[in-house]
């Protein structure tokens, strides 16, 4: 199977990346959305990310805003 191209995609991180996170704004997340996807990788090593499907994202999020990560 041939995964999404997101070799056009606009990647975008948290505001909360910033220098206030403690580590001076190196402590990065980013993700981007190709097609039904959505990208996630480390600002630091971007050649290094992974695809979901982007209902599985939004449930990932769903879960994170309402404290329900461990």
């Amino acid at each position: 199977m041939i995964g999404p191209d997101f070799s056009a995609a606009t990647w975008r991180k948290s505001t909360r990346s910033g220098a206030s996170n403690g580590g001076g704004g190196t402590h990065c997340v980013e993700v981007a959305h190709a097609g039904s996807f959505v990208g996630v990788r480390d600002s630091k090593h971007p050649a290094a990310g992974f695809a979901v499907a982007g209902a599985t994202f939004d449930r990932f999020l769903a879960l994170v805003k309402n404290d329900a990560v461990v």
